[in-house]
């Protein structure tokens, strides 16, 4: 009975006297406690045994045995050195299990050259060999044997001994074969190891996922790569990256979108970071996030100016901003490129030209110009080139250039183009009669404009209606007066607006068979038209058809009439040389004398005012009065000494300037002003002096030239020196108030409806910059009613009419107008509408709709910061 034993034994062990049976004793009763598996007292009772006593056989037994507790009680310090012992000696019965716990303990200190030679000692023992080998492997892949390590485990794995530790050696082989690149025979033992396995690391999932991945199996690598998110190391970082690859692989360019803003917000790898940031860009420009597009891609050249993607991004951003019509830093940024790509090219004529429609838009016509040739000559046009060719036609129509209107406006015509805006082709053809109109081409004139005037209705639209009195227009001017008069005649059945100028050439017709006829009609025209501009004009036709006929007297009231009325400055120089002549052939001479005197007065630039001295020189000769015209000459600052030396300066001063040698020229030019600042020619001298510092771009120099010919007007220079004197203050200079004073003189003393036309638009740019609205809405709505009124002017009037009702408070019509502006122009005015859109709604309180208005500023008008930097902003 073993537990009587044992009492017997702990008995003895007490009472016995005898060291040497008390020490066998001891080792006896500590065999039966590790044979009872009690290994802590097993080994107390071990460490109190004297191996003096012991035979060699029970020596050995008890180191290995007493190992083996230790072994058990995690004592493994002292459990080593025994094993050791023990397993060197080969015959010993416990030579193999003392190797494997041995080299177990090796393996554990990192003893790894020790652990493997006990380790093969026992790898094919059977109570070992599905445990073992495992930690051989380990040790080779330890060791940087990789390659024995994989084949070794690889052929354990194949051998068909089931192994303890399987699917360990699985992963080991699939991490070995991984990090060998060779995914293909790494994927199936990674891929078990992660299915058989319930908690797998972060870096067992991506090596499976990358060889899913270079597999080309994306959504298996999608899956893994998805769970490595939400950490900032450098694993992470390379899940995303790839993730974002895999979505793209399989066509999801949103999720891969996402996988890389993850990835570009982690630093651990920079490279990665970089691509990362580039994708994200790419594809926010791919899927049609604009907004974010712009701003990644300028951040991303921001941080990373000198990036291999440089290039890429440029081009890039150059289509995400002229997809928000920001067309001028798209050419800025464009023209950076040194070797822009076939796509780049492409874009390129299409930023020009919408630059230079920009440009138009503002005013700026030279650099507009400019940006149009380098447009036209670009072998890449073929899209824009239509429009092109009606822009510059515009342009050189605008600059007077007719025949290179012409020529453009044809290309555009030949090119067959659709619409588009202004650009159309009865808009063309109808700029083409007026091109010809002006080169005085009646037949070719009358061939467009009755193009576009053909099939006239009482409502036809303006274009419609001037194209049809055009046409009437040209018949008359080549004599075919019966189907000018028809012509004339429908015009005034439909009560058109311009029924007092088709009355007024009918009356010109009549004068042809009939000057009575001619005066009846021209004196209706007060009764029926008494507010017609027009009026001025049938007075001195009524008066001019009197003195033809030498009934002078009969043309006198009429003349006073032209003098009476406001408007028509132009015609008062000639009304009072016309008195002068019908007083004087009625023999009054003090009356005819008395006109000319106040036309000398009154307009002593004009080019009747040098008619009207011949005629006083002649009156006071005749009436032997020499002494009182040598003092009149005086008083009007003309004396009769100084003609001749006035002369001559003059010549020498026109003669340089007609030769080309402008810089001599304006030497000579100020030279005769500063002695004779009053002189027979001074206007003409401050004329071309203003003319050559402008061509200079001496902007106050030329005004101070065009600005002494504005203070005489009228003059024969007037017109172009006001002109010239307006849109330099207001172009140039933004001088608007000195602008607006010009521009209304302008108004004032123009007969030619284009001047007209420039003068009342330039009037309300100048209220608009000076914000005077309600001299502005005045003066728009009188704008659009002109014949000739564009797109642009109509925008402008919108803009003015509502900005007036915003500062009012009334919204509604405010984004109504402002919605009119954006239909009507693409440039800085809608940029300005569409923000003011918003505001409105802000105003009202409707936040969603300013905000959706403010969203438009940002797409839309991307080329006008300021108010894309508001919109952000409200």
């Amino acid at each position: 009975n073993e537990s009587r034993a044992e009492d017997i034994a702990r008995e003895y062990i007490e009472l016995e006297k005898n060291n040497a049976r008390v020490q066998q004793m001891n080792f006896h009763l500590a065999e039966y406690y590790f044979r009872q598996q009690k290994f802590g007292d097993a080994a107390q009772l071990y460490e109190a045994t004297n191996i003096v006593n012991l035979s060699n056989r029970e020596i050995a037994d008890m180191k290995f045995h007493l190992g083996y507790s230790y072994f058990t009680l995690q004592r493994f310090n002292q459990a080593k050195p025994l094993f050791n012992t023990i397993r060197q000696i080969k015959d010993d019965p416990n030579y193999i299990d003392a190797n494997y716990y041995y080299g177990f303990l090796a393996f554990r200190d990192r003893n790894y050259s020790e652990a493997l030679e006990s380790f093969k000692i026992v790898e094919n023992e059977k109570a070992y060999s599905s445990v073992v080998p495992y930690y051989i492997a380990q040790i080779y892949y330890i060791q940087n044997r990789k390659q024995e390590a994989i084949t070794y485990a690889e052929n354990k794995i194949k051998g068909g001994n089931a192994q303890y530790y399987d699917l360990e050696m699985k992963q080991m082989l699939g991490h070995g074969y991984f990090e060998r690149k060779e995914y293909s025979k790494a994927l199936p033992y990674l891929e078990e190891f992660v299915k058989r396995t319930e908690k797998v690391s972060r870096e067992n999932l991506y090596e499976l996922s990358y060889c899913y991945y270079m597999a080309t199996q994306y959504r298996q690598a999608i899956d893994g790569f998805k769970q490595l998110s939400g950490k900032e190391d450098s694993l992470s970082q390379h899940a995303m990256y790839l993730l974002g690859d895999s979505y793209l692989k399989v066509g999801e360019k949103a999720n891969a979108r996402n996988a890389f803003l993850f990835c570009a917000s982690n630093s651990s790898n920079k490279a990665q970071k970089e691509i990362s940031k580039y994708q994200y860009a790419k594809l926010s420009y791919e899927l049609g996030y604009q907004d974010e597009a712009l701003n990644s891609l300028e951040s991303f050249l921001n941080e990373y100016p000198n990036s291999t993607y440089n290039t890429d991004a440029k081009e890039l951003l150059v289509s995400v901003l002229t997809n928000t019509n920001n067309y001028s830093d798209a050419l800025s940024l464009l023209e950076t490129l040194s070797n822009p790509s076939a796509n780049a090219k492409k874009l390129y004529p299409k930023i020009l030209y919408g630059r230079a429609t920009e440009l138009i838009n503002d005013g700026r016509l030279a650099e507009a110009d400019a940006l149009l040739d380098k447009a036209l000559k670009d072998p890449n046009n073929a899209s824009v080139l239509p429009w092109i060719n009606f822009w510059k036609g515009e342009l050189a129509y605008r600059n007077n250039k007719l025949d290179n209107a012409i020529r453009y406006y044809n290309a555009y015509l030949d090119a067959g183009a659709p619409a588009n805006g202004e650009a159309n082709p009865t808009t063309i053809k109808y700029n083409l009669g007026y091109a010809y109109l002006r080169k005085e081409n009646y037949p070719a004139a009358l061939k467009f404009f009755e193009q576009v005037g053909k099939n006239p209705a009482l409502n036809s639209d303006p274009l419609t209606q001037d194209a049809y009195i055009r046409s009437a227009d040209c018949y008359y001017m080549n004599r075919d007066y019966s189907k000018a008069k028809a012509m004339y005649d429908n015009l005034i059945k439909f009560s058109w607006p311009s029924e007092d100028y088709a009355t007024f050439q009918n009356a010109m017709l009549a004068g042809i068979r009939s000057s009575s006829d001619k005066v009846s009609l021209m004196s209706n025209m007060a009764r029926k038209f008494p507010t017609s501009t027009l009026i001025g004009d049938a007075n001195m036709e009524i008066a001019n058809t009197y003195l033809a006929d030498e009934r002078f007297r009969e043309a006198i009231p009429y003349l006073n009439n032209v003098l009476k009325i406001g408007e028509n400055a132009s015609l008062k120089p000639q009304a009072y040389l016309k008195l002068g002549i019908a007083h004087y052939n009625l023999n009054n001479n003090r009356e005819a004398l008395n006109q000319y005197k106040t036309l000398v007065s009154q307009y002593p630039n004009s080019p009747e005012a040098e008619d009207a001295l011949e005629s006083i020189k002649s009156i006071y000769v005749e009436d032997g009065k020499t002494d009182e015209y040598a003092g009149y000459m005086r008083q009007v600052g003309r004396p009769l000494s100084v003609s001749t030396e006035d002369s001559l300066t003059w010549s020498g001063a026109i003669n340089q300037y007609e030769d080309g040698n402008v810089n001599a020229a304006l030497t000579a030019f100020n030279t005769y002003l500063q002695r004779f600042p009053d002189g027979t020619y001074a206007l003409d001298a401050n004329f071309y002096k203003g003319e050559i510092y402008a061509d200079k771009k001496d902007w106050n120099n030329a005004l101070g030239g065009y600005g002494e010919v504005a203070e005489r007007a009228p003059n024969k220079f007037a017109e172009r020196a006001v002109l010239a004197a307006a849109r330099i203050n207001f172009f140039e200079l933004k001088n608007y108030t000195k602008a607006e004073s010009y521009y209304g003189q302008l108004k004032q003393i123009t007969a030619g409806q284009e001047n007209r036309l420039e003068a009342m638009r330039g009037l309300l740019r100048c209220q608009y910059q000076l914000q005077k609205w309600n001299d502005a809405v005045e003066n728009a709505k009188e704008l659009v009613s002109l014949k000739g009124s564009s797109m642009d002017d109509k925008a402008l009037a919108n803009m003015a009419i509502a900005k007036s009702y915003q500062v009012n408070g009334e919204y509604d019509l405010a984004i109504a107008n402002y919605k009119s502006v954006v239909t009507l122009n693409k440039a800085a005015l809608a940029a300005e509408a569409r923000y003011e859109i918003a505001n409105s709604w802000f105003a009202v309180n409707k936040l969603s709709d300013a905000e959706k208005a403010a969203f438009e500023v940002i797409n839309k008008s991307g080329s006008y910061d300021f108010w894309v930097t508001k919109a952000y902003i409200l």
